[in-house]
């Protein structure tokens, strides 16, 4: 059950913590070269961008998770848009429902864009379906990795 002391805040808002986001996706979807990648993407949002936005959450002051809303989140499918990505719950907070509240806050906010659809790729399958989002099929994360591509209807 989600805590009532979770708040998910626009990383704008709250920008000390960016260099935490920038590790934890760097860690969890890069390597050793991709830092300055998702330092270049948290960036755009920290500066206002339209796309990409970064939200947080937070327990109290601790950040306990991240997330996006992407333009473009997998190169090989540039005819979808916009993506919900880079989705990052720290460790000890999973399974307490952070997960749920960070995917349904970039939904409300893709939703009031007008958007009619959503999109995220994973690698794994049986986790998203929990939460709404209807498999689609295969596509290639570069350069060569097998991904699989869901679909949110909004």
């Amino acid at each position: 059950m989600a805590d009532k002391r979770w708040r998910i805040l626009p990383l704008n808002t709250e920008p000390h913590y960016r260099d935490a986001v920038v590790e934890w996706q760097s860690q969890a979807f890069g390597d050793e070269t991709s830092r300055d990648f998702f330092a270049s993407v948290v960036d755009s949002s920290l500066r206002g961008a339209d796309l990409p936005v970064t939200w947080i959450a937070l327990d109290d002051e601790r950040v306990i998770g991240t997330i996006g809303l992407w333009r473009c989140d997998l190169i090989s499918r540039q005819d979808l848009w916009p993506w919900l990505a880079a989705l990052y719950v720290d460790p000890a907070y999973r399974g307490q429902g952070v997960s749920e509240r960070l995917q349904q806050r970039v939904i409300n906010e893709a939703s009031a864009r007008g958007f009619s659809n959503l999109y995220l790729w994973a690698s794994f399958a049986d986790y998203y379906e929990r939460f709404g989002w209807e498999y689609q099929g295969e596509a290639l994360d570069y350069p060569n990795k097998k991904v699989r591509v869901y679909r949110r209807p909004l």
